[in-house]
C-alpha cells in the first residue's frame, strides 16, 4: 500500500511541476506584404463576410453552417460557423476598430475544444502603394491544456493556417 501512496504522490508532484513550467498565453502572428493602398485594404479587413474570401478554414469545409448578426464592419458584429471536425464550432466579434489602423476580436470556439482568444488584423503603409497586415491572435492556456503545450507549439499549429490566409488575402485584394 504504501508503494502506491509514494506512485500518487510522485504523478501529483509532476503534474504541479509540469503546471508550473507550461506557458500561460500565447500569442501567434503572421505579417505579409500587399501591393495595395492601406486605405483600401482596411476597408476590405474590417468585414467579417470578407473573411469568407479568404479564409483557410472556409476553404476547409465550404458547407459550413454560418450566421452574422449585428452590422457588418463594426463593433459588436459577430460571425457564427459551425463546420466539419478540421473547423469546429465557434463565433468571432468585433470588439474594437481603430480606424484605418487595426480590427481587434473576440474569438470564442466552442467545438472541439472551448476557449477564448483576442483576434486582431493591423495595417501598415510600406510604401503609398504597399500596406503590410498583421493578423494574429492570442489568449491563455489553462489547466489541463497549459501542459499540453509543454509538448505542442500554437505557432506551428496556427501559424500555417495565418500564412496560408494571408496569401489567400493577397491574391484577392491584387487581383
Amino acid at each position: 500500500m504504501s508503494i502506491f501512496i509514494y506512485i500518487v504522490l510522485g504523478i501529483i508532484v509532476l503534474i504541479a511541476i509540469l503546471a508550473i513550467l507550461a506557458p500561460k498565453t500565447y500569442d501567434v502572428s503572421r505579417s505579409i506584404l500587399i501591393n495595395k493602398p492601406k486605405k483600401e485594404v482596411f476597408e476590405y479587413i474590417k468585414y467579417l463576410k470578407k473573411q469568407q474570401e479568404w479564409s483557410p478554414w472556409e476553404r476547409r469545409d465550404p458547407n459550413m453552417e454560418k450566421k452574422f448578426t449585428g452590422t457588418d464592419g463594426e463593433v459588436g458584429a459577430v460571425s457564427y460557423w459551425n463546420g466539419n471536425k478540421e473547423v469546429g464550432e465557434g463565433e468571432q466579434e468585433i470588439t474594437r476598430i481603430v480606424e484605418g489602423e487595426r480590427v481587434e476580436g473576440e474569438l470564442r470556439f466552442l467545438k472541439p475544444f472551448k476557449s477564448t482568444s483576442a483576434s486582431y488584423i493591423a495595417v501598415a503603409d510600406k510604401s503609398a502603394d504597399q500596406t503590410e497586415v498583421v493578423w494574429g491572435f492570442k489568449g491563455n492556456n489553462k489547466f489541463p491544456m497549459s501542459i499540453m503545450m509543454l509538448f505542442m507549439s500554437m505557432d506551428k499549429m496556427i501559424g500555417k493556417d495565418f500564412e496560408e490566409g494571408l496569401r489567400n488575402l493577397k491574391e484577392v485584394m491584387e487581383k
